[in-house]
């Protein structure tokens, strides 16, 4: 849409709560806001509050509406909504916004609704530093991420379950082989003194070793399912996957992670820009002569920030030869742990640009190995 000067345009910001929403209303700078409070996700009373703004603003029925919000629990859902209903719509990272520096700042919903619209209209006049606002994926893209995130949710919770049957154990002096099936293991145990376990402590641990196989078929399920996808699948994520796979110490895991939470979907315009998305840019601090280091940014995607650092150690043994990985051997190789450690989040920002690099051009990274795509 055409914008000038003096197009009439109704600015709403979001701050969403579990039972309510707050709805602030503003056209311009200057102006005090106009706040309402509507049921959560009621579309309808949205829309009302809309065209009631635009009434007590003297504005036509036809003037553009500019919203935002913060990104959280509310997901996209929101955003596509709105997006149909001809509203422009911004949905911000929260840990983005311009803030107060004072110590104490004062906080509640109707207060941040507030603020938000403000920063909105600053925003709409060109000011884009106030926040960052965050890339919405398609349907098809946000529904590609539930299959790994699963995968890595049931594995978290076996963890739990192994460390528990364990821990019990432990309380008795046992230990067994949790990955083997549990029920002979148990019939075989013998306490301190040649006795067999106690019934309820047996009782329990069958339990838990019905959690742990229950889990463990699902996890092979989704095992199985994702392997199928690489093998068949034909969308340009899947190529990706593929293609990361033909990298020597890329496993099926890191490569369908990258594929599905960063490199499928996201759009970079250069190579700069993939270090600070997966959080692993330096934070200086510096004032006049004092300068420090804060540690690196964390900002971004957790899920690919934790691979990355992985798969940087793994680079060093599975591609020996390649120039990144002789570029941190001249650089931390002798250094102490706490350097080496330094280091490989420096070896892992340049990876990502390298992968990115490789994904986009087809240009593998410089020493690599390539090896046939196995997928396991």
């Amino acid at each position: 849409m055409d914008r000038t000067a003096t197009t009439p345009t109704l600015f709403v910001s979001f701050e969403l709560g579990e039972s309510t929403w707050k709805l602030a209303f503003t056209t311009g700078l200057g102006q005090r806001p106009r706040e309402r409070t509507v049921p959560a996700r009621s579309r309808a009373a949205v829309l009302r509050e809309v065209a009631q703004a635009k009434r007590r603003f003297g504005l036509p029925p036809e003037a553009e509406v500019a919203s935002c919000y913060e990104a959280g629990r509310e997901g996209f859902w929101l955003h596509r909504w709105l997006v149909a209903e001809g509203i422009e719509s911004r949905v911000v990272d929260a840990s983005s916004i311009e803030v107060n520096r004072r110590l104490r700042r004062a906080k509640t919903d109707r207060m941040d609704a507030v603020r938000l619209v403000l920063l909105l209209v600053r925003f709409w006049s060109g000011e884009r530093s106030v926040w960052s606002v965050v890339r919405v994926p398609s349907p098809e893209e946000e529904d590609r991420r539930h299959l790994h995130r699963e995968l890595l949710t049931l594995k978290r919770e076996r963890t739990r379950i192994a460390n528990r049957i364990q821990g019990m154990l432990a309380n008795q002096g046992l230990r067994i082989d949790w990955r083997r099936p549990l029920g002979p293991q148990l019939a075989a145990l013998r306490l301190w003194d040649g006795s067999p376990l106690p019934a309820g402590l047996r009782e329990r641990l069958e339990c838990e070793g019905e959690r742990l196989a229950l889990l463990n078929r699902q996890i092979d399920a989704l095992a199985a399912a994702r392997r199928e996808r690489i093998r068949q699948g034909q969308d340009a994520a899947m190529r990706q996957v593929r293609q990361l796979l033909a990298l020597r110490g890329i496993g099926t895991h890191s490569a369908w992670l990258y594929g599905m939470e960063f490199f499928g979907w996201r759009r970079f315009r250069n190579g700069k820009e993939v270090g600070p998305l997966a959080g692993l840019t330096p934070t200086p601090h510096q004032s006049g002569d004092m300068r420090r280091e804060q540690g690196i940014a964390k900002a971004g995607n957790r899920h690919v920030r934790g691979m990355a650092i992985e798969i940087a150690w793994g680079w060093l043994r599975f591609q020996p030869r390649s120039a990144l990985t002789r570029w941190y051997e001249e650089r931390f190789g002798r250094g102490s742990s706490r350097l080496r450690r330094i280091g490989i989040v420096a070896l892992a920002r340049k990876l990502l640009v390298a992968l990115w690099r490789y994904l986009e051009t087809g240009v593998v990274p410089e020493g690599a190995e390539v090896q046939a795509v196995r997928i396991r």
